[in-house]
């Protein structure tokens, strides 16, 4: 798996107070990528190319986010119907991929990960990335985050809860190229908490995020 609990404890430095969403429940893996007329969304990252749909528009001064080809997130979460919630949902994975751009540039100056991050995120984002980098490390495989719950928060403001299976992904030594495949544990499955504001461009930015690495709601 490619993060270690050593790794995630930068991203656990934060809280949020006020979140009172419920936790996620576990996830039974039945959940796929989206067909065509689906109202599941799933992102996953490509080839040095960017995001499909939206999470690759550089319109309205968004930035592209471009993975590596032996790596990818993968997001599904169902679409509420509601405009603000359904932006919440997209921004947070967003927020989600702008950290990983910034392992794999090896570099925290990326311009995604100050755009859809800010506040207490921003700097454990930055000490989580900093982490990799300075370990000379990256990871491979595949991601997936599911089991998304979102509230909002007035008009500007909203929570979101979900999931990740780091089962398929794992550390890759930058110098070396070697892959540590390590067996898959409870420690694979981590639940986050995240609180978002939307800004003056309407870019709805994580301020706050808490994790906990092997918590049974996201068990399989």
């Amino acid at each position: 798996m490619t993060r270690s609990p050593t790794l995630l404890a930068a991203l656990a430095l934060t809280t949020i107070t006020a979140l009172t969403l419920s936790a996620c429940g576990s996830g039974d893996g039945d959940s796929t990528a989206k067909d065509s007329g689906s109202d599941k969304a799933v992102d996953t990252g490509g080839e040095k190319s960017p995001f499909p749909g939206p999470s690759a528009s550089d319109t309205n001064g968004r930035p592209k986010v471009t993975f590596p080809s032996d790596a990818k997130n993968v997001f599904e979460y169902e679409k509420t119907g509601n405009a603000a919630k359904d932006a919440a949902l997209a921004d947070s994975t967003l927020s989600v991929n702008s950290v990983d751009e910034a392992i794999f540039e090896g570099s925290t100056d990326t311009e995604a990960l100050g755009f859809y991050n800010t506040g207490s995120a921003l700097s454990a984002s930055i000490t989580y990335a900093l982490r990799y980098i300075n370990e000379k490390e990256t990871w491979v495989g595949e991601t997936r985050y599911f089991d998304y719950k979102v509230r909002l928060s007035g008009d500007d403001g909203a929570y979101v809860t979900y999931c990740s299976d780091e089962s398929k992904s794992f550390i890759k030594d930058r110098t070396t190229g070697k892959v540590e495949n390590t067996p898959t544990t409870a420690n694979a499955y981590v639940l986050y908490n995240t609180k978002l504001a939307k800004n003056a461009e309407g870019v709805w930015q994580t301020t706050d995020i808490s994790s906990n690495r092997g918590d049974e709601a996201c068990q399989p």
